[in-house]
């Protein structure tokens, strides 16, 4: 369980920090709060009964996690306009993601 949870949330929260700092010089700061800020989309986590439920995978249940979305979010990664949106929501379903792993295993 333990494994589990800094899988996910390290994802969730260092991952995008390590991001950042690598990846976006001179804009670290700016950059590493917008990746952070991809946790937003678990707003639709309020529309499930239960809101929390740590048996549940997000990805294909919410609807911001379908799967229908994530092609969006990568596609969004690929120009530069969107980039740091689109880095921030995919690092989310990745985070997500492995934890729809461990549920599973």
């Amino acid at each position: 369980m333990i494994w589990r949870h800094l899988a996910h949330y390290g994802i969730h929260f260092i991952v995008p920090i390590i991001v950042a700092v690598l990846f976006f010089k001179g804009r670290q700061r700016r950059a590493a709060i917008i990746l952070l800020l991809g946790i937003a989309i678990d707003i639709d986590h309020v529309w499930a009964e239960p809101i929390f439920d740590p048996q549940r995978c997000s990805l294909g249940f919410h609807p911001l996690h379908s799967y229908a979305l994530i092609p969006v979010y990568v596609l969004l990664a690929l120009w530069p306009k969107t980039r740091l949106i689109g880095l921030a929501l995919t690092i989310h379903i990745i985070a997500d993601g492995v934890d729809c792993l461990f549920i599973n295993s």
